[in-house]
């Protein structure tokens, strides 16, 4: 079979799985199967493949056409211009998050600063940070002993392991030094609206990256809780929230000595990120 037969017949299959973005799907999960680039393949359409090739690529098409991420199965998602290596142990990255990193970079363009990231998860966010504020020192927590490995693994790839420390513990237990900086995406989704996620989401990734509480609320309170006790004044803390918890999250923040300085809209209008400086 060639490129373009595989391409296609993939292509045909997942859509007859009602998946929406088969045709891409198909083309990166070939990619991967051949260890190539997306682009080196779409410009060698009569690339011959194995037979043994088509078995590999045929059970990625199963595990997608069962609505498992197209990133879990490629162990790796783009974030900030960098591969991240992701798997079921972490949320994935999203491009919503990036306007969180983009709004800080600016904030602190060329600066030296000393940051914590709170879940830090695949350690996308913290990573990217220190990845392009050179004088910058950062520690990334997180309650998931697997996913701290994975950050380590990301800090790794990307050659920044002297910059950061990762330690696997509750947000309660950080007893650090003063943070100039404190970034977080805790789990924001209210617990009962679980069920009605995409199934790519409930059924494949972390609940406990997911699940904020009976108001999804709960580990963003934490956050702002301990962020009082470990920013130094006027520190900043950049927090990540759902849809339609501006107004309760900037008044928790309010109540607790904050000062709400940016807000950033996602691709939808909805307030996505606060950023607010302690008094």
């Amino acid at each position: 079979m060639r490129v373009l037969e595989a391409i296609n017949a993939g292509s045909k299959f997942l859509k007859n799985k009602q998946i929406s973005s088969h045709i891409l799907d198909s083309e990166i999960l070939l990619s991967k199967t051949l260890n190539k680039s997306r682009e080196e393949i779409l410009v060698n359409l009569n690339f011959e493949i194995k037979d043994k090739e088509i078995l590999v690529f045929n059970e990625y098409l199963n595990r997608r056409s069962q609505n498992e991420p197209i990133a879990y199965i490629v162990e790796e998602k783009e974030f900030w211009g960098e591969k991240f290596y992701v798997n079921k142990d972490t949320l994935i990255p999203r491009p919503e998050t990036e306007l969180l990193v983009d709004k800080i970079l600016k904030i602190y363009n060329g600066k030296k600063v000393t940051i914590l990231d709170m879940g830090t998860g695949s350690g996308c966010i913290i990573l990217s940070l220190l990845n392009n504020l050179n004088k910058s020192y950062g520690i990334g927590v997180d309650i998931s002993k697997r996913a701290i490995l994975i950050a380590k693994k990301n800090a790794s790839r990307l050659k920044i392991l002297n910059k950061v420390k990762f330690f696997n513990r509750p947000f309660e237990n950080i007893f650090y030094k003063k943070f100039d900086l404190i970034v977080s995406n805790p789990p924001y989704v209210i617990r009962k609206d679980i069920k009605n996620l995409s199934p790519d989401v409930k059924k494949f990734e972390p609940k406990i990256a997911i699940d904020g509480g009976n108001d999804g609320l709960d580990l963003i309170k934490k956050v702002i809780y301990k962020s009082k006790n470990i920013l130094k004044i006027k520190g900043v803390l950049a927090l990540e929230i759902g849809n339609e918890q501006y107004k309760k999250v900037s008044k928790i923040l309010v109540n607790n000595s904050f000062k709400i300085k940016n807000t950033i809209k996602d691709y939808k209008n909805n307030v996505r990120c606060i950023i607010a400086s302690y008094n």
